[in-house]
C-alpha cells in the first residue's frame, strides 16, 4: 500500500491536494493519525482515480515481485 501511495503521489493527474494528504499521510507520525488520513486518501483515489489507483497498485506489485525474484 505504501509503494503504491508513493507511485500515485508522483501522478501529475491527481490534485495537489490529495498529492499532499498522502505525502502527510506517509510521515511517520505516532498514533493512528497516518494511518487513517492514508486509508482515507486511498478510498478517495479508489472511488474518484480508479485507473491511476490501479496502475499504481499493479507498478508496486511489480516491483515487489521482481525484487524478490532471482
Amino acid at each position: 500500500m505504501l509503494r503504491a501511495t508513493k507511485i500515485v503521489l508522483g501522478d501529475p493527474t491527481i490534485p495537489r491536494p490529495l498529492r499532499w494528504g498522502g505525502a502527510f499521510g506517509l510521515l511517520p507520525i505516532p498514533g493512528p493519525v497516518d494511518e487513517i488520513v492514508l486509508l482515507l486518501i486511498a478510498a478517495i483515489l479508489a472511488v474518484f482515480y480508479r485507473e491511476q489507483f490501479r496502475r499504481a497498485w499493479r507498478d508496486a506489485s511489480n516491483v515487489r515481485t521482481s525484487a524478490s525474484s532471482p
